[in-house]
C-alpha cells in the first residue's frame, strides 16, 4: 500500500474537514487559536507607563496639524465639525527641540455642540529605543477644558499587540493666537 507524504496527509485531512462541514473549519465564522501556532508568545502581561509631550503645531511653514474639514459657517463656539489631521511630534520634555520619541498620527474632530470636546483618533508611533516601530492606538473623547482628560488605549502593534489601557492628557501650554499646544501625556498600557 502506498504511503502519503506529510504534506499530502495534511491536505487530505484539511479537505475531509472542509467537506464534512466541521464547525472548526470552513463553515465557522471564528475559530479559537493557540497563539503559539502563530509564533506569538504571550508570556506574562506587564504594565508600562509612558510620559511624553505632544506638540500640536498649527502655525508656521511646517504645521504638524492641519484642518481638513473646517467648521460650518454657522459653527457654534465649540467649532463643532472641525477636523484636523495630525502628525505631531512626541518628545521627552515640553521643549519641541528635546529628544523625539515618536509621532502622534491620526486626527481629531470637534464632536460636541455644548463644550469644547474632541474625538481623538491617533496612533502613538514610537521611534526610540526598544519601542522603535511599535505603536499604541488611542480612541476617545477629550474635553479639552478639563485639567486632566482620560482616553482609552484600545490596541497596539509590535511590542504592544493585544494592548489595552488609558492615556491621561494635561495641557502644558496653549497659544490662543496660533492654536499651537503642548500637551503632557501619561499613558498606562497593559501588554505582553
Amino acid at each position: 500500500m502506498a504511503t502519503l507524504s506529510p504534506i499530502s496527509s495534511v491536505l487530505l485531512l484539511l479537505l475531509l474537514l472542509l467537506s464534512s462541514g466541521s464547525p472548526t473549519l470552513g463553515s465557522a465564522f471564528a475559530t479559537a487559536l493557540d497563539p503559539s501556532l502563530m509564533g506569538i508568545n504571550l508570556g506574562k502581561e506587564k504594565l508600562s507607563h509612558f510620559r511624553f509631550y505632544w506638540h500640536d503645531v498649527q502655525s508656521g511653514p511646517h504645521p504638524s496639524s492641519v484642518t481638513v474639514v473646517p467648521p460650518p459657517s454657522n459653527a457654534s463656539a465649540t467649532f463643532f465639525g472641525l477636523t484636523n489631521m495630525i502628525d505631531n511630534p512626541l518628545t521627552l520634555r515640553p521643549d519641541p527641540g528635546s529628544e523625539l520619541v515618536g509621532r502622534a498620527q491620526g486626527l481629531y474632530s470637534s464632536a460636541s455642540q455644548e463644550e469644547v470636546s474632541l474625538l481623538m483618533i491617533m496612533n502613538f508611533a514610537f521611534v526610540a529605543g526598544k519601542y522603535n516601530g511599535s505603536g499604541i492606538t488611542v480612541l476617545g473623547r477629550n474635553p479639552v477644558l478639563q485639567k486632566v482628560r482620560e482616553m482609552p488605549v484600545i490596541s497596539g502593534c509590535g511590542l504592544f499587540r493585544f494592548a489595552r489601557g488609558y492615556a491621561q492628557a494635561t495641557t502644558h501650554t496653549f497659544d490662543r493666537k496660533t492654536g499651537n499646544a503642548v500637551v503632557e501625556y501619561n499613558v498606562y498600557v497593559l501588554h505582553y
